[in-house]
């Protein structure tokens, strides 16, 4: 079945669905509704919508076909009338599964009991004294609801049943990589191992690869010579001076094709999907910054180097900074978690890219806090740019798989832009120091000026 596009509308009393199905015979359409679930059938076409709040298919609902147009409108009604319906425009929210809640099981409801005589426990506690250990655990489990003792086992790693090693948006994928080495995937810093390499193992592997990377001439020299740095510090990104993000016809196409999936993260799992998405706009907003929005052929390289949840599959929550001061703020993420989260990012972005500067690492993350600060609807327009550069490359369309739709579509049906703005307020007044980042940058900075400032003065000297 085809997915056709679609678009919503709503007034105080009713709702709107225009879907675009061309050349089909209206006499055939099917439409059932369900509480907050819209399901329209006609050949080749299928949509199921499921609404945030309940509809009825009543004496004033309709379904008009134009045969011009090409559009079947299904108007259906508030069960409640003048209720505000949100988020019509996220369509891969729409389209997410109905959540069904699992039903509890039946309580058991003890009326009544009769007890037995006093001479019969007697001779029952007679009787018990006798038998051995193993079968009193197993009385006392039938009184408990047969709950026997258990202790926690002292080993001090998990017990590995399968040779097959999981990663990706809530480590649901795996196989991805089993022909890595025959590709050209530059970025992959697992090498032939990325299907085996344990959690820890790839993030020593990370941090390994990041030392090798790290290039102080380089640094030196762009510190030195900033003036394209400095050009592309000035720049401001157009998109986030727009008031209000309107999806275009291309978005949501794209959208429409998205997984159609239900997440059930644990809370960790939760949070570390919002710090994960730090690292993936950092990436972003460095390539957008550097390009000034005009994507090059090296632009999927250079986000998918910035990305450890890519290049290692290592995502957050990483290695905690003490020297990072702790706060609890209404976002339930402290200072120290977004300062762990992004300290990976400003490392490779002093490591891998053409332009390495410390002020460029800094104009990112307030970059991100821009993004974030307005709402989940941006946040999914960057999400989809991304996901257009690496779809038009050979090999990292990849991270497209095992990442970005699915956080395209976790965005949209669950994340909460009151946490995405409470995060927005954090990292804008987040103060990362060049001393956290491990390679002596204050030093390497005073040592280059002092030479700079020295060599002027033998030129002055000499003539």
């Amino acid at each position: 079945m085809i997915t056709p596009r679609f678009y919503c509308t709503q007034t105080l009393e009713a709702v709107a669905v225009s879907i675009y199905c061309p050349s089909v015979r209206a006499s055939d359409v099917e439409i059932n509704v369900d509480e907050t679930l819209l399901t329209v059938h006609i050949n080749p076409y299928f949509l199921r919508i499921n609404f945030p709040h309940s509809v009825l298919d009543d004496d004033q609902s309709s379904a008009t076909y134009d045969p011009s147009s090409g559009y079947l409108t299904v108007t259906l009604t508030k069960e409640t009338k003048g209720q505000e319906f949100p988020d019509l425009d996220l369509l891969a929210k729409l389209l997410a599964p109905r959540h069904v809640e699992v039903p509890k099981q039946p309580a058991i409801e003890v009326i009544g009991s009769e007890t037995s005589p006093q001479s019969e426990l007697e001779e029952l506690v007679d009787l018990t004294d006798a038998i051995s250990l193993e079968q009193r655990e197993i009385l006392e489990a039938a009184e408990n609801d047969w709950q026997f003792p258990q202790t926690i086992a002292e080993s001090s790693s998990p017990l590995q049943l399968s040779t097959k090693r999981y990663y990706g948006f809530l480590d649901m994928y795996t196989g991805y990589f089993t022909h890595v080495a025959h590709t050209e995937n530059d970025v992959n810093e697992l090498g032939s191992d990325a299907e085996s390499c344990l959690p820890e193992e790839r993030r020593a592997k990370r941090l390994q690869h990041e030392e090798v990377k790290w290039d102080e001439e380089h640094y030196m020299a762009d510190y030195v010579d900033d003036e394209c740095i400095q050009e592309l510090l000035a720049w401001e990104d157009p998109e986030l001076r727009n008031a209000e993000c309107i999806f275009t016809e291309s978005e949501n196409m794209t959208m429409l094709h998205l997984p159609r999936k239900e997440y059930l993260p644990t809370k960790s799992q939760q949070r570390n999907l919002y710090l994960t998405l730090l690292t993936l706009l950092f990436a972003y907003a460095y390539d957008r910054r550097t390009t000034q929005h005009d994507p090059t052929p090296e632009s999927a390289w250079t986000i998918c180097s910035l990305i450890p949840a890519f290049s290692a599959l290592d995502p957050p929550s990483y290695v905690s900074l003490e020297s990072v001061p702790l706060s609890i703020p209404t976002s339930g993420f402290t200072d120290h978690d977004l300062a762990s989260a992004l300290m990976p990012s400003y490392r490779r972005s002093l490591a891998f890219p053409l332009y390495r500067s410390f002020a460029m690492a800094d104009a990112c993350r307030n970059d991100v806090a821009a993004i974030l600060a307005k709402g989940k609807r941006m946040v999914t327009r960057y999400l989809l740019e991304m996901k257009h550069v690496l779809d038009h490359h050979e090999v990292y369309y990849v991270y497209n798989k095992i990442w970005i739709d699915d956080f395209c579509v976790w965005i949209q049906a669950s994340a909460s832009d009151e946490v995405l703005f409470d995060i927005a307020q954090q990292l804008k007044a987040l103060a990362i120091t060049k001393s956290m980042i491990g390679w002596n940058i204050e030093k390497l900075e005073a040592a280059t000026l002092l030479d700079t400032t020295s060599g002027d003065s033998d030129n002055e000297s000499s003539e």
